[in-house]
Protein backbone atom coordinates (compact mmCIF):
# COMPACT_ATOMS: atom_id res chain seq x y z
CA UNK A 1 0.00 0.00 0.00
CA UNK A 2 1.35 3.56 -1.20
CA UNK A 3 2.24 5.84 1.78
CA UNK A 4 -0.63 8.74 2.18
CA UNK A 5 0.95 11.86 2.10
CA UNK A 6 -0.82 15.25 2.48
CA UNK A 7 -0.50 18.20 -0.13
CA UNK A 8 -1.90 21.99 1.07
CA UNK A 9 -4.90 23.50 -0.34
CA UNK A 10 -4.56 26.48 1.13
CA UNK A 11 -2.64 28.37 3.99
CA UNK A 12 -1.93 31.44 6.29
CA UNK A 13 -4.62 30.54 8.45
CA UNK A 14 -4.59 31.72 12.59
CA UNK A 15 -5.67 28.32 13.73
CA UNK A 16 -8.44 26.35 12.27
CA UNK A 17 -11.01 23.76 14.05
CA UNK A 18 -14.28 21.97 13.69
CA UNK A 19 -14.15 21.17 10.26
CA UNK A 20 -17.81 19.57 9.29
CA UNK A 21 -18.17 19.00 4.96
CA UNK A 22 -21.58 21.16 4.11
CA UNK A 23 -23.30 21.93 0.93
CA UNK A 24 -20.03 21.13 -1.32
CA UNK A 25 -17.76 22.93 1.04
CA UNK A 26 -15.37 22.42 4.14
CA UNK A 27 -16.62 24.85 6.97
CA UNK A 28 -14.41 25.20 10.09
CA UNK A 29 -14.00 27.67 12.97
CA UNK A 30 -10.71 29.89 12.30
CA UNK A 31 -10.27 30.46 16.53
CA UNK A 32 -8.43 32.65 16.46
CA UNK A 33 -9.46 35.06 13.89
CA UNK A 34 -13.05 34.79 15.65
CA UNK A 35 -14.43 33.70 12.53
CA UNK A 36 -17.05 30.62 10.82
CA UNK A 37 -15.18 30.14 6.62
CA UNK A 38 -16.09 27.95 3.96
CA UNK A 39 -13.38 26.19 1.88
CA UNK A 40 -13.95 25.43 -1.86
CA UNK A 41 -12.24 22.93 -4.19
CA UNK A 42 -9.80 25.47 -5.29
CA UNK A 43 -8.58 26.49 -1.92
CA UNK A 44 -10.94 29.68 -1.95
CA UNK A 45 -11.37 31.01 1.72
CA UNK A 46 -14.93 32.54 2.17
CA UNK A 47 -16.00 33.73 5.49
CA UNK A 48 -19.19 33.24 6.07
CA UNK A 49 -19.67 34.60 10.08
CA UNK A 50 -18.33 37.15 11.97
CA UNK A 51 -17.94 36.58 16.23
CA UNK A 52 -16.45 39.73 17.06
CA UNK A 53 -14.35 38.67 20.26
CA UNK A 54 -15.95 35.33 20.38
CA UNK A 55 -14.09 31.75 19.74
CA UNK A 56 -15.93 29.54 17.76
CA UNK A 57 -15.26 25.93 17.71
CA UNK A 58 -18.01 23.18 17.09
CA UNK A 59 -20.02 23.49 14.31
CA UNK A 60 -22.97 21.64 13.14
CA UNK A 61 -26.50 22.40 11.42
CA UNK A 62 -30.08 21.59 12.13
CA UNK A 63 -32.84 19.86 10.47
CA UNK A 64 -34.05 22.90 8.92
CA UNK A 65 -30.57 24.29 7.70
CA UNK A 66 -29.61 26.85 10.18
CA UNK A 67 -25.65 26.78 11.77
CA UNK A 68 -25.03 26.09 15.26
CA UNK A 69 -21.66 27.64 17.13
CA UNK A 70 -20.17 26.64 20.24
CA UNK A 71 -19.03 29.82 21.54
CA UNK A 72 -15.69 28.60 23.71
CA UNK A 73 -14.89 31.58 25.93
CA UNK A 74 -18.43 32.20 27.37
CA UNK A 75 -19.97 28.83 27.22
CA UNK A 76 -22.57 29.28 24.31
CA UNK A 77 -24.08 27.73 22.11
CA UNK A 78 -25.35 30.28 18.99
CA UNK A 79 -27.49 29.73 16.35
CA UNK A 80 -27.71 31.35 13.27
CA UNK A 81 -30.90 32.90 12.34
CA UNK A 82 -30.87 34.69 9.07
CA UNK A 83 -28.02 37.11 9.54
CA UNK A 84 -28.10 37.15 12.92
CA UNK A 85 -25.94 35.33 15.88
CA UNK A 86 -28.43 34.14 18.93
CA UNK A 87 -28.07 32.46 22.07
CA UNK A 88 -29.61 28.80 21.51
CA UNK A 89 -27.95 27.18 25.22
CA UNK A 90 -25.88 28.09 28.00
CA UNK A 91 -23.62 25.38 28.74
CA UNK A 92 -21.91 27.12 31.55
CA UNK A 93 -23.28 24.68 34.18
CA UNK A 94 -21.72 21.67 32.81
CA UNK A 95 -17.94 23.51 31.70
CA UNK A 96 -15.06 23.04 33.61
CA UNK A 97 -13.12 24.95 30.94
CA UNK A 98 -13.54 26.10 27.43
CA UNK A 99 -16.70 24.70 25.27
CA UNK A 100 -15.04 22.97 22.68
CA UNK A 101 -16.38 20.37 20.15
CA UNK A 102 -19.67 19.33 18.99
CA UNK A 103 -21.83 16.53 17.03
CA UNK A 104 -24.79 17.09 15.80
CA UNK A 105 -27.31 14.18 14.83
CA UNK A 106 -29.83 13.77 12.37
CA UNK A 107 -32.60 15.12 15.05
CA UNK A 108 -31.37 18.00 15.78
CA UNK A 109 -29.53 17.28 18.69
CA UNK A 110 -26.15 18.58 19.72
CA UNK A 111 -23.59 16.92 21.41
CA UNK A 112 -20.86 19.04 23.01
CA UNK A 113 -17.48 18.72 25.32
CA UNK A 114 -15.47 20.83 26.59
CA UNK A 115 -11.43 20.88 27.70
CA UNK A 116 -12.28 20.47 31.40
CA UNK A 117 -9.34 23.72 31.82
CA UNK A 118 -8.01 27.52 30.53
CA UNK A 119 -6.11 26.11 27.39
CA UNK A 120 -4.55 30.15 28.19
CA UNK A 121 -3.56 29.07 31.32
CA UNK A 122 -2.39 24.99 30.60
CA UNK A 123 -3.73 21.71 32.00
CA UNK A 124 -2.46 21.83 35.60
CA UNK A 125 -6.09 22.31 37.01
CA UNK A 126 -7.52 19.96 34.15
CA UNK A 127 -10.54 17.86 36.03
CA UNK A 128 -13.24 15.35 34.43
CA UNK A 129 -16.16 17.25 32.72
CA UNK A 130 -19.20 16.58 30.96
CA UNK A 131 -20.79 15.90 28.01
CA UNK A 132 -24.12 17.69 27.65
CA UNK A 133 -27.08 17.46 25.04
CA UNK A 134 -28.45 21.01 24.02
CA UNK A 135 -32.14 19.54 22.24
CA UNK A 136 -34.05 21.85 19.22
CA UNK A 137 -36.03 23.43 22.29
CA UNK A 138 -32.87 24.53 23.82
CA UNK A 139 -33.34 22.69 26.68
CA UNK A 140 -29.58 21.50 28.20
CA UNK A 141 -28.49 18.57 30.02
CA UNK A 142 -25.58 16.20 30.99
CA UNK A 143 -25.52 12.87 29.08
CA UNK A 144 -22.07 11.61 30.42
CA UNK A 145 -20.20 12.87 33.22
CA UNK A 146 -16.54 12.09 34.32
CA UNK A 147 -15.11 12.46 30.96
CA UNK A 148 -11.77 13.48 30.46
CA UNK A 149 -11.29 16.45 28.03
CA UNK A 150 -14.01 15.60 25.42
CA UNK A 151 -13.19 16.84 22.44
CA UNK A 152 -13.94 16.02 18.87
CA UNK A 153 -16.93 13.77 18.62
CA UNK A 154 -18.68 11.59 15.61
CA UNK A 155 -22.10 9.45 15.57
CA UNK A 156 -21.89 6.10 13.43
CA UNK A 157 -24.49 6.41 10.36
CA UNK A 158 -27.00 4.19 11.84
CA UNK A 159 -27.27 6.97 14.62
CA UNK A 160 -26.59 4.12 17.52
CA UNK A 161 -22.92 4.97 18.82
CA UNK A 162 -21.27 8.12 19.85
CA UNK A 163 -17.82 7.80 19.64
CA UNK A 164 -15.95 10.93 21.52
CA UNK A 165 -12.44 11.58 21.69
CA UNK A 166 -10.76 12.06 25.54
CA UNK A 167 -7.82 14.11 24.39
CA UNK A 168 -6.80 14.20 28.26
CA UNK A 169 -7.25 10.23 28.34
CA UNK A 170 -5.52 9.37 25.38
CA UNK A 171 -8.18 7.09 24.14
CA UNK A 172 -11.82 7.13 21.86
CA UNK A 173 -14.12 6.48 24.19
CA UNK A 174 -18.12 4.94 22.59
CA UNK A 175 -21.47 5.76 23.84
CA UNK A 176 -24.46 3.88 22.64
CA UNK A 177 -27.52 6.06 22.08
CA UNK A 178 -31.20 5.70 23.05
CA UNK A 179 -33.87 6.82 20.63
CA UNK A 180 -34.46 9.98 23.36
CA UNK A 181 -30.42 10.56 22.75
CA UNK A 182 -29.10 9.65 26.08
CA UNK A 183 -26.56 7.73 26.22
CA UNK A 184 -25.49 4.98 28.11
CA UNK A 185 -22.65 1.55 27.67
CA UNK A 186 -19.84 3.58 27.69
CA UNK A 187 -16.52 1.77 26.95
CA UNK A 188 -13.33 2.03 25.04
CA UNK A 189 -13.27 2.29 21.73
CA UNK A 190 -9.84 2.85 21.01
CA UNK A 191 -6.74 3.58 23.72
CA UNK A 192 -4.17 5.24 22.12
CA UNK A 193 -0.46 4.34 22.02
CA UNK A 194 2.73 5.54 23.00
CA UNK A 195 2.16 9.51 23.43
CA UNK A 196 -0.15 9.70 20.68
CA UNK A 197 -3.80 12.03 21.62
CA UNK A 198 -6.91 12.38 19.79
CA UNK A 199 -8.39 16.05 19.11
CA UNK A 200 -10.82 15.95 16.09
CA UNK A 201 -11.78 13.41 14.86
CA UNK A 202 -14.46 11.86 11.76
CA UNK A 203 -15.96 8.95 10.79
CA UNK A 204 -15.93 6.20 7.52
CA UNK A 205 -17.97 4.24 6.34
CA UNK A 206 -16.61 1.21 8.07
CA UNK A 207 -16.67 2.79 11.01
CA UNK A 208 -13.19 3.61 11.37
CA UNK A 209 -12.08 6.87 12.96
CA UNK A 210 -9.50 9.31 11.78
CA UNK A 211 -8.41 10.36 14.64
CA UNK A 212 -5.82 13.91 14.33
CA UNK A 213 -3.10 13.63 17.09
CA UNK A 214 -1.24 16.99 18.09
CA UNK A 215 1.44 15.52 20.17
CA UNK A 216 2.31 13.32 17.59
CA UNK A 217 1.94 15.54 14.61
CA UNK A 218 0.26 12.70 12.67
CA UNK A 219 -3.32 11.71 11.26
CA UNK A 220 -4.09 7.77 12.27
CA UNK A 221 -7.24 6.07 11.22
CA UNK A 222 -8.08 4.33 14.03
CA UNK A 223 -10.21 0.52 14.14
CA UNK A 224 -12.57 -0.59 17.36
CA UNK A 225 -10.25 -2.36 19.70
CA UNK A 226 -7.05 0.05 19.14
CA UNK A 227 -5.91 -0.97 15.66
CA UNK A 228 -4.18 1.30 13.36
CA UNK A 229 -4.30 0.95 9.67
CA UNK A 230 -3.18 4.06 8.82
CA UNK A 231 -0.80 6.57 9.71
CA UNK A 232 -0.19 10.03 8.07
CA UNK A 233 2.50 12.31 9.08
CA UNK A 234 2.04 16.21 8.98
CA UNK A 235 5.04 16.78 9.62
CA UNK A 236 6.84 20.27 11.87
CA UNK A 237 3.05 20.78 12.29
CA UNK A 238 0.89 20.28 14.89
CA UNK A 239 -2.57 17.73 13.92
CA UNK A 240 -5.20 19.55 14.79
CA UNK A 241 -8.84 17.93 13.02
CA UNK A 242 -9.97 16.73 9.69
CA UNK A 243 -13.01 15.77 8.07
CA UNK A 244 -13.92 13.49 5.05
CA UNK A 245 -15.42 15.17 2.39
CA UNK A 246 -15.34 16.21 -1.59
CA UNK A 247 -18.03 14.86 -3.91
CA UNK A 248 -17.42 11.21 -3.13
CA UNK A 249 -16.51 11.46 0.52
CA UNK A 250 -12.78 10.08 -0.14
CA UNK A 251 -11.05 13.76 0.40
CA UNK A 252 -9.46 13.80 4.28
CA UNK A 253 -9.45 17.21 4.49
CA UNK A 254 -6.45 17.91 7.54
CA UNK A 255 -6.22 21.04 9.89
CA UNK A 256 -2.63 21.64 10.43
CA UNK A 257 -0.95 24.62 12.56
CA UNK A 258 2.80 25.57 14.06
CA UNK A 259 1.24 26.34 17.71
CA UNK A 260 -1.80 26.18 19.97
CA UNK A 261 -1.31 29.61 21.48
CA UNK A 262 -4.17 31.71 19.93
CA UNK A 263 -2.14 35.70 20.25
CA UNK A 264 0.47 33.60 18.60
CA UNK A 265 -1.36 31.80 15.70
CA UNK A 266 -2.88 34.89 14.27
CA UNK A 267 0.53 36.17 14.40
CA UNK A 268 1.64 33.89 12.94
CA UNK A 269 -0.79 32.36 10.58
CA UNK A 270 0.91 28.94 9.81
CA UNK A 271 -2.40 27.54 9.48
CA UNK A 272 -3.39 25.25 7.01
CA UNK A 273 -5.70 22.78 5.16
CA UNK A 274 -4.11 20.06 3.42
CA UNK A 275 -6.06 17.04 1.46
CA UNK A 276 -5.12 13.76 0.89
CA UNK A 277 -6.97 11.03 -1.15
CA UNK A 278 -8.46 7.73 0.74
CA UNK A 279 -9.98 4.73 -0.12
CA UNK A 280 -13.05 4.48 2.22
CA UNK A 281 -15.54 7.24 2.15
CA UNK A 282 -16.83 9.52 5.05
CA UNK A 283 -19.90 8.57 6.52
CA UNK A 284 -22.15 9.14 9.62
CA UNK A 285 -22.52 12.78 11.62
CA UNK A 286 -20.79 15.56 11.38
Amino acid sequence: MAKLELTTLVDGLAFGEGPRWHDGRLWFSDIADHQVKALDADGKVEVMVELGDRQPSGLGWLPDGRLLVVSMLDHKLLRLDGAKLVEAADLAEYCGGWANDMVVDAAGRAFIGNLGFDLAAGPSEMRTTHIVRVDPDGSVRSVASDVASPNGMVITEDGRTLIAAESAAMRLTAFDIAADGSLSGRRVFAQLEGKATADGICIDAENAVWVASPTTNEFLRVHDGGRISERISSGKLMAIACMLGGEDRRTLYAITAQTHVFPDARRLRTGRIETVRVEVPGAGWP
